[in-house]
């Protein structure tokens, strides 16, 4: 979903009491993916907004591909961060479980399939056992045309890309992580519990009726701007 309609409910929720801006992933940003691309080019598209606004030091907010980003800059440009949140991130470097190395697999083989079989693929491996994933939309929105490359674009990038966790142990920023009780426990619960070996101050948050395709900032905004809200006071002392 596009940034500005996904993170409607969490603004709105958020009101005057920050100054906070949706940023679209730059994967998204044009009619196709940007080539070449990798997370470097999301890191600089995070310093191009930040720079727009006047924000010298600020917390950052990344939710899936978002989150990856998110934790692309925090390892490059953690000095310019005062927090860091993170919504399931899809990828945390490549240093992964042996659960989450047999999940990544499997995405790796969805790229040889035709578009609609490789997006209904992707929707299912993410969420747990027994959730049904959520229907697709009838008719499809227009900006739908752009995932199924976006997805391949994303899942070559992050084999190839290389997280700097010396980088991140150094940081000493508060770190959210907001865990969806039913996304698939073999990938995000892993990535969280590997995260929380990394940052000095790390916190887990989970919401139990939430998943990766029913996330807390669309449908617990409140939960989730209190959570965020009490991040962002203790990064900014």
């Amino acid at each position: 979903m596009p940034a500005e309609p996904a993170y409607a409910a969490l603004l709105h929720v958020l009101g005057e009491r920050v100054d906070a801006v949706a940023k679209e992933l730059e994967l998204y940003a044009g009619d196709g993916p940007p080539e070449p691309y990798s997370l470097g080019v999301e890191v600089e598209g995070i310093l191009r907004e930040a720079t727009a606004h006047s924000f010298d030091r600020f917390h950052l907010v990344g939710y899936s591909a978002g989150g990856a980003s998110s934790l692309a800059f925090g390892a490059e440009r953690g000095e310019r961060l005062l927090s860091l949140a993170l919504l399931e991130p899809a990828w945390a470097g490549n240093a992964r479980t042996a659960e989450e190395d047999i999940l990544w697999r499997r995405f790796r083989s969805l790229e040889r399939l035709p578009p609609d079989q490789l997006m209904e693929g992707f929707v299912q491996l993410q969420v747990a056992a027994g959730v049904d994933p959520p229907a697709s939309p009838e008719p499809p929105p227009p900006w739908m045309a752009k995932r199924p490359a976006g997805l391949r674009a994303l899942i070559e990038a992050f084999d190839h890309e290389d997280l700097d966790l010396e980088a991140l142990r150094a940081f000493r920023r508060p770190v959210y992580f907001a865990l969806g009780g039913r996304s698939n426990p073999d990938y995000y619960a892993r990535i969280a519990d590997r995260l929380a070996t990394i940052f000095s101050d790390f916190t887990i948050d989970t919401f139990p009726e939430r998943h990766h395709f029913d996330p807390p900032h669309r449908n617990e905004p409140e939960r989730l701007a209190a959570s965020l809200l009490a991040l962002w006071r203790r990064g900014a002392s």
